[in-house]
């Protein structure tokens, strides 16, 4: 429940924020925080699932960016993205 909660949350802010290409998300990543489109499908993934709920427990689901906030470095999320 807390994935589904999540993808809402992030997609109800960042369609009040700057627009993601309808199948995609912008998510949030590392110091600079660094904005990311990537697709939907993506929260199927196991590691991204893992990130999800790591976002979760340290920000709850108070994204001020306009997108979800991950809580990783800019090289893991490419990592596990690419």
């Amino acid at each position: 429940m807390g994935i589904r909660k999540a993808l809402f949350s992030a997609n109800e802010v960042s369609s009040k924020a700057v627009h993601a290409p309808k199948g995609y998300l912008a998510v949030y990543v590392g110091e600079k925080m660094k904005r990311f489109v990537i697709p939907v499908l993506y929260l199927n993934h196991p590691s991204f699932q893992d990130m999800l709920s790591q976002a979760e427990e340290e920000f709850g689901y108070d994204h001020p960016m306009g997108g979800l906030t991950i809580p990783c470095s800019e090289d893991v999320f490419q990592c596990i993205t690419s």
